[in-house]
């Protein structure tokens, strides 16, 4: 029986020509962001690392075929099969998924049941990725997603996935509770442990940071806060725009 397939060829030269490319953005990118120091050098080794990680497909490969198996059985979710024998460095192959990409379904869809069938979805993948896995989809562009005609989601291309160590995830997630963001001297305490404020930091820069962090967590961290969260609800986004 005729099977379809897709086929994933890296176009030539392209890991050979990331190194050079990144010396070349590296001092614009440090005036845009203001990245002092010996920071840059870790934060531009990482992008580095992950962009040549990519260009990986036997390693893109086996990351595709663990996700897969580790998250099968979540509901409302589907992965390719992938194809060890017809694969190597430079070709990934996998089966054909039909379906419409997420930002083509949300475009369209009208109809709410869908529309929650798969943020929900969405949001089982990555808590169990983040909670479980300790692992993450580091490229979750709306191209990387279906939703095939039986409304569930297809996940692909997991050539970048980033690890969630624990000198991360415990302070972060000690800051997900409601008690510990207001609780001012802990909060600053956490922002030192995951290194957003540091003391080599003037006071201006670390009263900014901290006060910028605390906005941001104060609302990012309100899904955690409850059993059932809406985020279709408009004062989700935009409550703090309409209190300045």
């Amino acid at each position: 029986m005729e099977k379809k397939l897709a086929v994933k060829i890296q176009y030539p030269g392209i890991a050979e020509s990331i190194s050079s490319d990144l010396a070349l953005v590296k001092p614009i990118a440090i005036k845009m962001f203001n990245i002092k120091g010996k920071d840059s050098d870790k934060y531009f080794k990482e992008v580095e690392n992950k962009l040549i990680e990519e260009t990986d497909y036997l390693n893109e490969l086996k990351q595709s075929k663990a996700i897969a198996e580790a998250c099968k059985h979540l509901p409302n979710i589907r992965f390719p099969k992938y194809y060890e024998e017809y694969s190597s460095n430079r070709i990934i192959t996998m089966d054909w998924m039909t379906g419409k990409h997420l930002s083509e379904f949300t475009e369209a869809n009208t109809d709410v049941e869908k529309s929650n069938k798969i943020g929900q979805a969405l949001w089982d993948f990555y808590m169990y990725q983040i909670h479980v896995i300790k692992k993450v989809h580091a490229d979750p562009h709306p191209g990387n997603f279906l939703v095939n005609n039986e409304d569930q989601l297809i996940a692909l291309d997991f050539g970048c996935m980033k690890e969630v160590p624990n000198d991360f995830y415990i302070p972060y997630f000690e800051l997900a509770k409601k008690e510990n963001i207001n609780d001012q001297a802990f909060f600053k305490t956490k922002l030192y442990e995951l290194e957003i404020i540091k003391e080599s930091d003037t006071p201006e820069e670390k009263k900014f940071f901290t006060a910028l962090f605390h906005e941001m967590l104060s609302l990012f961290t309100q899904p955690f806060h409850s059993e059932v969260f809406d985020f279709s609800d408009g004062d989700f986004f935009w409550k703090d725009c309409r209190t300045r």
